[in-house]
């Protein structure tokens, strides 16, 4: 059983010095009060350099992540980034420097962040950028409140609800709650696209705009995007993109040749930055003119050959983070941008559709797949052959997966699929990766017919076997107890 760093407290064996404080030091009793300060030390626990360093090391060699496999995870893009981005982001005139310097003495800094809103500017077919947003739920609630704040100043109050499909990402409709709109659920038709005759019946004068992500979570390009922009438009509303999918379309397709009014991208998918393990994200927000007013302050403005900040905006809704964005983020995808051209985003986009086409053939032979037809990024698969015949669930199957060295993909989303799971390769995984990872799903295939147990049982192979899910949601332990207290 592995333990925590706390259960290895070894009493003595965290012994060393410190060298002598070089600054005065500061009777800070007298400036905090005293309930808030300790009346002993931390309890901390007590281990020497070599066994805390192996603890952490053994703690990196149970996680998964992208440099270790396939990772398939449906609705977040979890590709191989490459490593001299994060090079570039080490770089000492980027990590010395500090948010409140002159900006006379941070022009290089300012330069990149101009030079890299003019890019996504082309890339995602808009007029302006902002780089403030911290990430992709971040962005969506900054183009939502610029999407609010657009009405408001017309004088548009009656307009107090926002239309979601209802196979969007769960961050749309909370997104548009926490800015303060009713969510208006649209419905998929059969072909698992918008429902045109839905979108049309629930448009009105009370609808602010649709939020919408393009391929959709199934992995479907909305054929008839220009019909949908043109009812909500026709409408008096704003159309808002998602761009969590973007993998799927860019260099290839704009979302604003489509018609979209505003849009975020997530930099820590689709431009480098691994996904995951808490961070750091990035997630602008592009903008056709007519909201160009109401984007966040400052706006990074070039006068000749000078970069400053510009916070002079009547129309603003305002800071939406401290200081410009996770500036790292921006970085690590400015790099790639600029290292794989326009050329190497759509061959991007092409490689990660061939893979998801790919996989999607060759799985439908052991798996249900409800839509199956051309996709882009990704496919939506399920167990329904397996349940029906074994009582073999998706869970089941994905926690098989992980005896096959595989991290599962996204399960039981989108909600309207039932049982599903979201695959999606990206473009950095090889064909061999790919034959591997189909050879691993259709053995599962094969033991849930005819050695099921072995599959509900599943996994056999990792630290803990199947946990209590139920319990665990409802009663999470998240913090270690101290009993010595």
């Amino acid at each position: 059983m592995f333990k925590l760093i706390f259960e290895k407290n070894v009493k003595g064996s965290n012994s060393f010095t410190l060298p002598p404080c070089e600054v005065p030091e500061v009777e800070l009793k007298q400036e905090i009060p005293g309930d808030l300060l300790r009346d002993s030390d931390l309890p901390l626990p007590e281990l020497s350099e070599v066994e805390a360093v192996r603890h952490y090391t053994a703690l990196s060699h149970r996680a998964y992540g992208v440099d270790d496999g396939l990772y398939p995870l449906g609705s977040c893009t979890m590709k191989y980034s490459p490593k001299i981005n994060e090079w570039a982001a080490r770089l000492p005139g980027f990590t010395a420097i500090h948010p409140y310097q002159a900006e006379e003495s941070v022009q290089g800094a300012l330069e990149l962040l101009y030079n890299m809103e003019e890019m996504l500017c082309e890339i995602a077919g808009m007029d302006a950028f902002t780089l403030q947003p911290a990430a992709g739920a971040h962005g969506e609630m900054t183009g939502v409140m610029m999407i609010k704040a657009f009405h408001q100043h017309r004088g548009d109050h009656k307009r107090k609800k926002m239309m979601v499909p209802d196979s969007a990402h769960g961050t749309n409709p909370a997104t548009a709650n926490v800015v303060g709109y009713d969510v208006v659920e649209v419905k998929s038709n059969e072909r698992g696209l918008v429902d045109i005759d839905d979108l049309r019946l629930k448009m009105n004068d009370e609808i602010a705009g649709l939020m919408l992500t393009n391929p959709n979570t199934l992995g479907l390009f909305e054929e008839e995007i220009e019909e949908i922009a043109k009812i909500v438009h026709d409408g008096g509303g704003l159309l808002y993109y998602d761009g969590a999918n973007l993998n799927g379309i860019m260099g290839v397709a704009r979302p604003g040749d489509m018609g979209f009014d505003v849009v975020h991208f997530n930099l820590h998918k689709t431009f480098s930055t691994p996904h995951g393990g808490g961070g750091p994200g990035s997630g602008p927000v592009g903008v056709k003119a007519i909201l160009a007013d109401f984007l966040p302050v400052p706006l990074v403005e070039k006068n000749g050959d000078k970069y400053s900040f510009q916070y002079e905006r009547p129309l603003s809704i305002g800071k939406v983070k401290n200081f410009y964005g996770n500036f790292g983020v921006i970085v690590k995808a400015y790099a790639y941008i600029k290292a794989v051209g326009a050329q190497g985003i759509r061959e991007a986009c092409q490689h990660a559709v061939l893979n998801a086409n790919y996989l999607r053939h060759h799985l439908s032979q052991y798996y249900h797949v409800p839509f199956n037809k051309i996709c882009k990024h990704e496919f939506i698969a399920n167990s329904k052959e397996q349940m029906e015949a074994h009582h073999v669930s998706t869970l089941d199957i994905a926690k098989r997966m992980m005896d096959y060295g595989y991290h599962p993909p996204t399960v039981y989303f989108p909600l309207i699929v039932k049982e599903a799971m979201m695959i999606e390769p990206t473009e950095t995984e090889s064909r061999e990766r790919l034959d591997e990872f189909i050879q691993a799903m259709a053995e599962i295939a094969r033991e849930s017919a005819k050695e099921p147990e072995l599959v509900l049982n599943a996994p056999h192979s990792t630290v803990v076997h199947r946990l209590d899910e139920v319990t665990a949601a409802r009663k999470p332990v998240v913090k270690w107890e101290d009993s010595r207290e």
